[in-house]
């Protein structure tokens, strides 16, 4: 198994000198140390070096994690995202499973709705985010950036078991890999944000940017996120 606690300290590390290079130094910024296609026993390395919360891109594999009682017992304070496309007819069955933080990939008003009605007898509202086709990669899930301002009213005035934590892009390969220019995924994402809370009124703070992964976290933060998804540097390679 790779060495996860040093791996972790050395991407906070990383996470806090990019802060440091950022126009916002004093926000904070979640890790999620995504462990998809990994055992449980790497989840319970990372927990113990004090990894809280955790991603998941499969709804099958997330049902075993979450529901495992090794998990439970072991991992008590354990945070699911679920970054992962999720189908309507699977809706349902992540949106109740135990410890589940947040979904940060609802693309319609229809898996919206489907959530929404799930958790009308939960005692708290469900963490979404929206997703947001950033690239205009065909290929992507995610809304248009034009369609944001319709999507997010009407999720925020429809659907009251649904709190909308913020918003999550999926940078395209080329953009991620080219360190000579600014990413415009990333900057697209960050405008979105910025174009929601002036029409709407909203505090900039209450508005998440979920954005960055293993191999461009770094410019993520520098830019703005507040939730980066990284396995790899943590777990190794899959």
């Amino acid at each position: 198994m790779e060495n996860i606690a040093e791996n972790l300290k050395n991407v906070l590390e990383r996470i806090e000198t990019a802060k440091q290079n950022s126009d916002n130094k004093e926000r904070s910024i979640r890790l999620v140390a995504v462990s998809k296609l990994k055992s449980i026993d790497y989840i319970i390395a990372a927990y113990k070096a004090g990894q809280r919360h955790f991603g998941e891109n499969y709804v099958q594999e997330l049902e075993e994690k979450a529901q495992s009682e090794q998990i439970k017992i072991e991992c008590p304070d354990i945070k699911w995202h679920f970054i992962g496309h999720l189908q309507s007819n699977k809706a349902k069955k992540v949106a109740v499973l135990p410890n589940l933080y947040v979904i940060e990939t609802v693309d319609s008003i229809k898996l919206a709705d489907i959530l929404n009605t799930a958790m009308a007898s939960a005692q708290k509202p469900l963490n979404i985010m929206i997703q947001i086709n950033t690239s205009n990669e065909p290929q992507k899930s995610g809304i248009a950036p034009s369609d944001l301002l319709k999507v997010y009213e009407q999720i925020r005035n429809n659907f009251k078991n649904l709190n909308i934590m913020g918003l999550m892009t999926i940078g395209s390969y080329e953009q991620s890999t080219n360190p000579d220019e600014v990413n415009l995924d990333f900057k697209n994402l960050i405008d979105c944000r910025n174009e929601l809370v002036e029409k709407l009124n909203l505090d900039p703070n209450s508005i998440e940017i979920s954005m960055g992964m293993s191999h461009d976290y770094e410019e993520a933060v520098k830019m703005g996120s507040t939730n980066i998804r990284v396995g790899s540097l943590i777990f190794g390679s899959r």
